[in-house]
């Protein structure tokens, strides 16, 4: 069977990911991994945006198949909740989080920001932003949200998470549970109000 010019675009750029979280998908980079020209790749994927979603989109199909943003029997903001709570939740709470923060702290804040460290960490926060860009992605394709630069939309979210995150780790007064959730859908719902206007 012979594989057309967008999956060998596709394979090729997936393969770059996997190597290199780090890696930017030039035009230039991708197509000559691929075989392909920069014109077929331009062809198939007009700006490296198209290129990196549909990318993300492959992989996270592949890595979450049963990713919440899919499931469409639930309305985009409750989606969007659910895929969120599936970041905070490998940090635990009280202890566990306690210790989650202690070992982030070691590892990118206590020593001298290195050209190491720095490169180690962006690597980090690179694949966290293409996990939201990947949802709001779907959102974008379902009508929910605008197709526009998602940047600031991403970063906001990733800021509520990193504090959520913080606030787990910290002595709480009343259910973390249900000032979180608040939490999450004031931001949500930010994120879809504003993307609209």
């Amino acid at each position: 069977m012979t594989v057309g010019s967008r999956e060998k675009i596709l394979r090729a750029a997936a393969e770059m990911i996997a190597e290199d979280m780090t890696a930017t998908l030039s035009v230039r980079a991708v197509a000559a991994r691929a075989g392909v020209s920069t014109g077929s790749l331009r062809f198939h994927f007009p700006t490296q945006r198209a290129l990196q979603d549909t990318v993300l989109a492959r992989i996270y199909e592949h890595v979450i198949p049963d990713d919440p943003i899919r499931d469409r029997s639930l309305p985009a903001r409750d989606r969007l909740v659910n895929c969120l709570r599936q970041v905070l939740a490998p940090a635990g709470v009280g202890e566990e989080a306690r210790r989650a923060w202690g070992a982030a702290y070691e590892a990118f804040i206590a020593p001298d920001p290195t050209e190491e460290l720095r490169t180690a960490y962006f690597a980090y926060e690179r694949a966290s932003a293409g996990r939201v860009e990947y949802w709001l992605g779907v959102l974008a394709d379902e009508g929910v949200l605008s197709h526009e630069d998602r940047t600031r939309q991403v970063k906001f979210l990733l800021t509520v998470l990193n504090g959520l995150s913080i606030e787990r780790a910290l002595p709480a007064s009343e259910s973390i549970l249900r000032t979180e959730t608040e939490t999450l859908y004031t931001a949500v719902d930010c994120v879809l109000s504003t993307s609209t206007t």
